[in-house]
């Protein structure tokens, strides 16, 4: 088995038909099929059930699309390797970032990275962490920071930060004007609460307020802080969000929220078991040997 005919199969298998899959791979569709055919005849067992309108993957055809891939990825990572070898290192890293520290964070990894490397480039996408750890399962990122908690059995995983929840309010609501620099969650009782939609970090909020044997009124759900910052500006309720999760301006005032728990982890995270193309696992060793030297004291996670 070629890698050609190998790619050819994948692209059938993804596209579930000849003629797309054809226009994918820019050739005709008959020389496709016979590919596939030639492929089926040297297994000795077919990979695809023929329909009117698609086709469908065998038992066999499943296993081979899995390994498939992986030769196929374990091929373009070793030209990626030579490749650098004799250019130095280039390629992208696709990274997500949750919202918070994450940018002030991983700003730094890149700068000491692409001063190494000048050949690499990032690409970043944003969102909550939920939204990030379902592009990680998707393939659209290879590596993320975001908060805890998350799925052990999926992700590896180090901390790389720690970070306060705070109260945004406008500064005419009564608590920016109360004097305290710090709020209590019984400070937060009697007034409507924008939150983030992360169901962990609701339950986490609820448990600050079932230790006060009230419920907090949960106005709004939000993914998006900018758009909870300027629902709080307007005086519709205090958000709960990161300390850093917001763009101050002069309508807006935050207090920290007491208590050791009332804050956020960061971690940088990617999947288990997993291939990453080679710039991707040397910026996770780049990160990993600067949180070593940075943060003796850190506890690494990584499991796995």
């Amino acid at each position: 088995m070629e890698i050609r005919t190998l790619n050819y199969f994948v692209t059938v298998a993804e596209e579930l038909n000849f003629t797309r899959a054809a226009k994918i791979l820019m050739m005709s569709q008959p020389p496709l099929s016979a590919q596939i055919r030639n492929l089926e005849e040297e297994l000795g067992t077919p990979l695809f059930i023929r329909g009117r309108r698609r086709l469908v993957l065998t038992d066999a055809g499943r296993v081979l699309y899995q390994r498939a891939k992986d030769i196929i990825n374990l091929s373009d990572k070793a030209a990626s390797e030579v490749i650098s070898l004799s250019k130095g290192m280039t390629g992208t890293v696709s990274i997500g970032l949750v919202e918070g520290m994450a940018p002030d964070i991983a700003s730094e990894w890149f700068a000491g990275f692409i001063a190494e490397h000048p050949g690499v480039r990032f690409r970043i996408l944003d969102g909550n962490s939920d939204d990030l750890i379902e592009k990680l399962r998707g393939g659209l990122i290879g590596l993320a920071v975001i908060t805890a908690p998350y799925d052990q059995i999926i992700l590896n995983s180090f901390h790389v930060g720690r970070e306060k929840m705070a109260a945004l309010m406008n500064r005419a609501h009564p608590l920016a004007m109360s004097g305290k620099t710090t709020l209590d969650v019984e400070d937060l009782i009697d007034y409507p609460l924008i939150v983030p939609s992360r169901k962990s970090h609701i339950e986490e909020i609820q448990r600050w307020f079932r230790r006060t044997g009230r419920t907090p009124n949960i106005i709004c759900e939000m993914d998006n802080y900018l758009d909870a910052a300027a629902l709080a500006g307007r005086g519709i309720g205090v958000s709960i969000f990161p300390k850093t999760a917001y763009v101050m301006n002069d309508s807006l005032v935050s207090k920290e929220i007491d208590g050791a728990e009332k804050s956020v982890e960061y971690l940088f995270v990617w999947r288990k078991g997993h291939q990453l193309p080679t710039v991707e696992e040397s910026f996770i060793d780049c990160v990993k040997a600067r949180y070593r030297h940075d943060s003796p004291g850190a506890e690494e996670r990584r499991e796995g």
